[in-house]
């Protein structure tokens, strides 16, 4: 927990902040305009524990000529391609591929992994969701049945797969990372109980993986009631609509979510919108 001084236009608000990847990006905005930062990362974000068959897939997608179209649910996702591929010596051929395929990707994140070498995605979902992305694959047409596909942590993605199948296509898939438990589980509980309490303004939540580990600690604990509560009584943010679907699937309101360009500063400046008092 930091604080700040009396200024900017989130004085005196504190807002918790679940993130892991980017937290010191979110609460260094946050802390900037003046809020007390509650930092509890619910999650850790690590390479896949089977590289095998993550080096596997680099070496059929590199190699198969049969794979023409790659589905790119994520940008952490496709880091964590490119950091496979180099550590088995497949990196600039994993390029040279890419360069070949046409890319398809949920929403805009996963363009800033393939800018890294200098590549761009060929189709970009609308809405950075499962529903975008077969939105997407409609006005398309391909050339072979199958279909390489990058998934969201280790999550199949019943939905897209079955959608791919329903076109006749089979997904190739790989799964380059998985979520494990970050904080300990009394600083979980710590952050229930400010919540409880009324002693946080606002909280943001940036991944599902985030809701499911509170909820999940709160079910273990007893204190489920308590968590909804004060997640009621306080202002809730989503980074996207993804994030936004999922807690509306879990009854829990959605407050805040930026209009466009699901990133951390828009979410933080949808947050000062929300919070900041308002000028007479």
């Amino acid at each position: 927990m930091t604080s700040q001084d009396s200024g900017g236009p989130l004085a005196g608000r504190r807002i918790a902040l679940p993130e892991t990847r980017q937290l010191d990006v979110l609460a260094d905005l946050m802390e900037r305009r003046g809020a007390e930062v509650l930092r509890c990362p619910l999650v850790a974000i690590l390479d896949a524990p089977d590289q095998a068959q993550v080096v596997a897939w680099l070496r059929r997608f590199t190699e198969d000529d049969a794979l023409r179209d790659l589905i790119i649910l994520t940008g952490e996702g496709m880091r964590r391609l490119i950091g496979a591929s180099e550590r088995a010596g497949l990196r600039e051929a994993f390029a040279r591929r890419l360069g070949e395929v046409r890319k398809i990707t949920r929403g805009p994140k996963p363009g800033g992994a393939l800018h890294d070498l200098g590549l761009k995605s060929d189709v970009v979902a609308h809405l950075p969701t499962t529903e975008g992305v077969i939105e997407a694959l409609e006005e398309l047409e391909f050339t072979t049945k199958y279909i390489a596909l990058q998934l969201y942590g280790a999550e199949p993605n019943r939905p897209l797969q079955t959608y791919l199948r329903g076109r006749g296509l089979e997904p190739v898939t790989v799964a380059p990372y998985v979520y494990a438990d970050s904080s300990d589980e009394q600083r979980v509980v710590n952050l229930i109980d400010h919540l409880a309490r009324g002693q946080v303004d606002a909280i943001a939540f940036t991944s599902k993986t985030q809701i499911q580990r509170l909820l999940a600690v709160a079910r273990a604990q007893a204190r489920e009631p308590e968590l909804r509560k004060g997640l009621a009584g306080c202002t809730v943010a989503a980074v996207g609509p993804v994030v936004a679907d999922y807690l509306a699937e879990t009854g829990i309101r959605v407050d805040v979510m930026p209009d466009e360009r699901f990133f951390m500063r828009p979410l933080a400046d949808a947050l000062t919108a929300r919070l900041a008092p308002r000028k007479p």
